[in-house]
């Protein structure tokens, strides 16, 4: 997906080339004239949908007695579990953590007339390959709340690309290409010819949601964005 972009570099224009230099293309880095040789960058970018998910469900109880924090959270847990089992999710992709209640009182100069001596949390991770019936669950747990159960924000569901192997060498393949097409267009212009490549270098793959976030990956998107920028330096005949 070769897309010529006006973050490259503006067209450098060559001593005795004259106005064929003003005619190349954005991607065109560098042009030296003693040796003859063009580096230009070449970009290519894909979204890709993420494959994998993670989510958890944390939610928290309070009380003045342990027993029956430990019943509510139990009570909580069950209702999750039972959830995520009518959302069609399998026993393989969720655990299930132990509960944890603290004492307040016990604390290091804790003040001893707070209202709740009692709290706890409890917390069920999903994590799968099915990231549309993650997301799809995910925005339903009204009913959840609607039974009481206090969930708490900010835990997903966080989206990875692991096969991010896979779009690798089509991504780079597409930079290639893109790259060679603005030296040719600058050799065609300067009444030159392409000649071998001297150096390559492939760049490094950014990952970032694609709604357009540059600065790294979003994992609360399940659209990722993934963008090289490849540089190469050809000789002109």
């Amino acid at each position: 997906m070769a897309n010529n972009e006006s973050v490259f570099a503006a067209v450098v224009i060559a001593i005795g080339l004259g106005v064929a230099g003003s005619n190349v293309g954005k991607g065109i880095e560098r042009f030296r004239i003693d040796d003859r040789t063009i580096t230009v960058k070449g970009l290519a970018e894909q979204d890709v949908a993420a494959d994998y998910a993670t989510w958890n469900l944390v939610f928290r109880r309070g009380g003045n007695s342990f027993s029956e924090v430990q019943r509510a959270l139990a009570n909580d847990r069950e209702q999750v579990l039972a959830f995520l089992r009518k959302a069609g999710l399998e026993s393989t992709e969720y655990e299930i953590q132990p509960l944890q209640i603290e004492d307040l009182y016990s604390r290091d100069f804790a003040a001893q007339n707070q209202p709740l001596r009692y709290t706890g949390t409890g917390r069920v991770s999903v994590k799968s390959k099915r990231t549309e019936l993650v997301t799809k669950t995910a925005l339903a747990v009204d009913p959840l709340v609607q039974q009481g159960v206090a969930l708490m924000g900010g835990n997903g569901p966080f989206y990875q690309l692991r096969g991010f192997n896979e779009v690798k060498a089509p991504l780079l393949a597409a930079a290639t290409r893109n790259a060679r097409q603005q030296a040719e267009q600058f050799a065609k212009e300067a009444g030159a010819n392409l000649g071998r490549l001297r150096s390559a270098n492939q760049g490094v793959i950014s990952v970032s949601g694609a709604d357009g976030n540059q600065f790294g990956d979003d994992l609360g998107s399940r659209m990722k964005r993934l963008r090289v920028v490849s540089t190469f330096q050809y000789e002109l005949d």
